[in-house]
């Protein structure tokens, strides 16, 4: 069976999949692969191992459709046309649990960088514009004992709400599809409504999936609705938040800052306001960013590979009516 790796992953994860007599083919680059090459070279191979983003689109599982499966290094998969992958009989897993701490850590990183304005006022240094400021001159503010408002509380949002309770007895309030009694009991976390969440929140984080429901759910009505005292963190997807609107809602002073570790698009324009403002601070997406994380996601996804070369299904099925009987590519 041929594995295909679409980026450089660790050479420890190769030799394992080679163990099992997988002939595993790898793309050198670091760069993202144009949908053309992909396909080409996924053409040659059984199984897809991608690395970060990719036009994983109706087009590509159509021209792939030979694929016995496709394993993805990320907890989201909102680059991939699931519908397409399924219809074709195409089992797509993902790496959830492994990457949880390491992102919450970003997020935890990005409130306590934007409530000091520290990127600000690090580039100053770099600039060779350390001065004394004066008395009022760009202050912080302080996140002891604030509210922390968490979009999406699952995995991920739960560490960042721990983090943020025992370092700074922050309360927790959030907003999800269903309760989080785990948070609940464990933090005395409350569930609110959206429009509580927005009105309440000192910082308010987001951590859910980039569906057609949240696309751009935080937009010039959601962040009017918001304190002009608040921060807003985002280490989920770009397209959650709208750019232009963040941006005028920062301008505007409807919110006091923001921290970015996904933007729209993907990589930011040098020219993006947002990296000349004092209040925000942008990462490059490096959520899951550590030496421990990335071999436990390239890991997971090595057994999941293993687990189609056995003719198992994969642990972290992500379509998991693909497994069923009757399936609309059967009919």
């Amino acid at each position: 069976m041929k594995v295909f790796v679409s980026r450089r992953i660790p050479g420890e994860v190769i030799r394992f999949m080679e163990q099992y007599g997988l002939e595993v083919t790898c793309n050198d680059s670091d760069e993202r692969m144009q949908q053309n090459d992909l396909i080409e070279a996924c053409k040659k191979a059984d199984i897809l191992f991608n690395v970060g983003s990719a036009d994983l689109d109706a087009r590509f599982m159509e021209s792939c459709q030979h694929l016995k499966g496709i394993v993805l290094t990320s907890v989201g998969y909102d680059h991939i046309d699931l519908n397409s992958a399924t219809y074709y009989g195409i089992p797509v897993s993902n790496t959830p649990d492994v990457l949880s701490k390491s992102t919450a850590d970003t997020a935890f990183l990005l409130m306590l960088a934007t409530s000091r304005k520290a990127f600000y006022q690090a580039r100053q240094i770099e600039k060779g514009a350390w001065k004394n400021n004066g008395f009022l001159d760009e202050l912080g503010i302080e996140i002891n004992g604030k509210t922390l408002g968490i979009y999406g509380l699952g995995r991920i949002g739960l560490e960042l709400a721990k983090m943020a309770k025992d370092a700074f007895g922050m309360k927790i309030i959030y907003n999800n599809r269903s309760r989080n009694m785990e948070a609940e009991q464990l933090l005395n976390a409350r569930y609110v409504d959206f429009g509580e969440l927005l009105s309440q929140s000192d910082v308010l984080s987001v951590h859910s999936n980039l569906t057609p429901e949240t696309q751009y759910r935080f937009n010039r009505d959601s962040f009017r609705k918001m304190k002009k005292t608040s921060i807003f963190i985002n280490t989920a997807r770009g397209k959650i938040h709208h750019e232009p609107d963040l941006i005028n809602a920062l301008k505007e002073g409807e919110i006091w800052g923001a921290g970015l570790d996904v933007t729209d698009p993907e990589p930011m324009l040098p020219d993006n306001p947002l990296l000349q403002m004092s209040n925000v601070c942008v990462l490059p997406h490096i959520g899951s960013a550590t030496i421990e994380t990335r071999m436990a996601m390239a890991n997971v996804a090595a057994h999941n590979i293993i687990a189609v070369f056995r003719g198992e299904k994969m642990p972290q099925i992500v379509n998991k009516e693909v497994y069923d009987e009757v399936r609309p590519g059967k009919i």
